[in-house]
């Protein structure tokens, strides 16, 4: 766990008496610009506590607390500044829920100890999350699990539409990539109701039935309530509900700006799971984006681009699986032989529905030599039609 503090002031004099005084005591690093704060806190942090002067040039104080406020909530932020009038604290406070505002001249004997309390207080933070995080972390594997169980084919479409989010949301330098990531795992948990029947034709591409639809567009409200009740899954279990709803509609419906991250993560999965979707359908990667941006406004335009960027190269890997783990789209790495010697399927072989079909049945009554090599994904420089 880091105790590293990063001082910024725009008056190198002022930083330099800060490390004479200080750097026996604490480990610091500094920074002369808002800008070179938020460089190095991206290159070289974690840090425990900021303490930012107020006026700069360039960004200022309070703007500089607001942004690592959003990038790097558990960094503790202290204002030490000359402008100690009470509306540059209110400011300070409000826009960037400062732990300490300290007024300079500040003499050691009270900057050090706020110091050591702003420590105190980050340790405290990071602890309760790390506690968090493990409880959480532990319901995810088990709902991870069942659904592996329950629904192989979703759950092996889970672990994909989870490398396609995370990629596209950081590419989009999203905050809380662990939320997008958990959200893209989960997103169809609310497929453990479905037959399993409707999953294999949704990832076949075959045409479901009115009842049918309606089962499959009810499976997002269905993981929804099975989420609700796990602490820190709030913003998941929004993503989740509303992963279907196309992206023209949020227009109007959402515009408060604290529903940005969590409808920003919902237009993520509904882009990912459509375009995880036609891959297994037989487009290439480029052609599924193609045929995304071919729906009108159901989706976000730079969620498609991120997706369109993914290098595809790395999401190509070779698994050993039972029958039941395989999945549409999916190519056979080796011959598929049936435990009486007979070769079922050559290598090479792309997994289609029907083909899917005959190996289910062919396994129920012959049996198939387990487990299976096969191929999922797709090479970024897949051949064109």
């Amino acid at each position: 766990m880091t105790d590293k503090i990063l001082f910024v002031d725009d008056e190198e004099n002022v930083l330099q008496s800060m490390k004479r005084q200080l750097r026996k005591r604490f480990p610091m690093q500094v920074a002369l610009s808002a800008d070179e704060a938020l460089q190095i806190l991206k290159e070289e942090g974690p840090f425990a506590v900021i303490v930012s002067d107020m006026r700069m040039p360039g960004m200022n104080g309070v703007e500089l607390l607001s942004r690592v406020k959003g990038l790097y909530p558990d960094t503790v932020r202290i204002m030490l500044t000359g402008n100690a009038d009470q509306e540059t604290a209110m400011e300070a406070v409000n826009n960037g829920q400062i732990f300490r505002f300290l007024t300079k001249p500040c003499s050691t004997a009270t900057l050090i100890p706020a110091l050591a309390l702003a420590q105190r207080q980050y340790r405290l933070l990071t602890a309760e999350k790390e506690l968090l995080q493990k409880t959480l972390k532990g319901s995810v594997t088990v709902l991870s699990e069942l659904l592996s169980q329950a629904k192989p084919t979703v759950f092996s479409a889970g672990q994909r539409i989870k490398e396609y989010a995370t990629d596209a949301a950081r590419q989009l330098d999203l905050p809380n990539l662990w939320q997008i990531e958990v959200a893209a795992l989960l997103a169809q948990i609310g497929c453990i109701s479905l037959p399993t029947d409707i999953i294999n034709k949704k990832y076949a591409g075959l045409e479901l039935d009115p009842e049918e639809e309606a089962m499959w567009a009810a499976y997002p409200e269905i993981g929804a309530r099975l989420l609700e009740k796990i602490p820190r899954l709030e913003s998941v279990t929004k993503m989740i509900r509303w992963q279907q709803k196309p992206f023209s509609e949020y227009i109007d419906e959402f515009t408060a700006a604290e529903f940005e991250e969590v409808l920003t993560g919902a237009q993520i999965l509904k882009g990912a799971i459509d375009f995880d979707l036609l891959l297994h359908q037989g487009h290439s990667p480029h052609k599924a984006v193609e045929e995304l941006q071919q729906r009108g406004n159901n989706y976000n335009s730079d969620v498609l681009a991120a997706l369109g960027r993914i290098r595809f190269q790395e999401h190509a890997r070779i698994l050993s699986l039972g029958v039941d783990y395989i999945t549409v789209g999916m190519i056979a790495e080796e011959d598929i032989t049936a435990k009486n010697g007979a070769m079922i399927l050559p290598r090479g072989q792309k997994i289609t529905w029907p083909v899917l079909q005959a190996l289910y049945n062919f396994n129920r009554q012959v049996g198939i030599i387990e487990p299976i090599k096969v191929r999922t994904g797709h090479d970024e420089e897949e051949e064109e039609e």
